[in-house]
C-alpha cells in the first residue's frame, strides 16, 4: 500500500473493541497484510461509550423511584467517564503489544460518542485509505430495527472498508 504519486505512505485503520471480532479482524491483518502495512501507518481506534447520565435516585420502592429520576452527582458521571476512558485505552494498549510483537508500528486513536459516528469523523479527519471492522453477528431484528456498525461505514465513510468475517 504505498502512497500515491505524493509519496506520502497510506493509512490503514482498525477499530478495536473488547469483542472478540474486533481482534480477529487486527490478527487477520498482522497474518494477511503485513508486508503492505509495514509501509504504511496502521491506525487502531477505539471509541469510548458515549456518555450515560442518567441514573435513579436509590428510593424505595414504589412511585417513588418512578417519578423522581435525576441527573447522577457530577463525581459520579466523571467517575464513569474515567473508568470507561480506563477500559478503552486498556484495549488499545493491548493491541498496541499485539502489533509490537509482530514488529509492527501503531498509532492509536480514540473518541468519545457513538461509535458510528465516531468512526466516520475519525476516517474523514485523518485521512485514512482503508477501513477494517471485525464482523459481529447479531440476530435479524437487531439488524433491521437498529443496523450494523458495518452497515453505516459502508454508506457514510469516504474509503474503501474491509469487514473481517470469523470462519466458524
Amino acid at each position: 500500500m504505498e502512497g500515491g504519486g505524493k509519496g506520502e505512505s497510506k493509512k490503514v485503520m482498525v477499530v478495536i473493541d473488547e469483542s472478540d471480532s474486533s481482534y480477529h479482524a487486527l490478527m487477520w491483518v498482522l497474518n494477511n497484510l503485513k508486508e503492505s502495512i509495514t509501509s504504511s501507518v496502521l491506525v487502531l481506534f477505539a471509541a469510548l461509550p458515549p456518555p450515560s447520565c442518567s441514573f435513579g435516585f436509590g428510593a424505595p420502592f414504589g412511585l417513588a423511584r418512578l417519578y423522581f429520576q435525576g441527573l447522577a452527582a457530577p463525581e459520579v458521571f466523571s467517575m464513569e467517564q474515567e473508568r470507561s476512558k480506563k477500559i478503552c485505552l486498556g484495549i488499545l494498549k493491548k493491541a498496541e503489544g499485539i502489533c509490537a510483537s509482530r514488529g509492527v508500528k501503531v498509532e492509536t486513536l480514540t473518541d468519545a460518542g457513538d461509535p458510528r459516528v465516531t468512526i466516520c469523523n475519525a476516517v474523514n479527519k485523518n485521512n485514512i485509505n482503508l477501513l477494517i471492522l471485525g464482523h459481529e453477528s447479531h440476530g435479524i431484528l437487531k439488524r433491521v430495527f437498529l443496523g450494523t456498525l458495518s452497515d453505516h461505514q459502508l454508506n457514510n465513510v469516504k474509503c474503501p472498508i474491509l469487514v473481517v468475517k470469523r470462519l466458524e
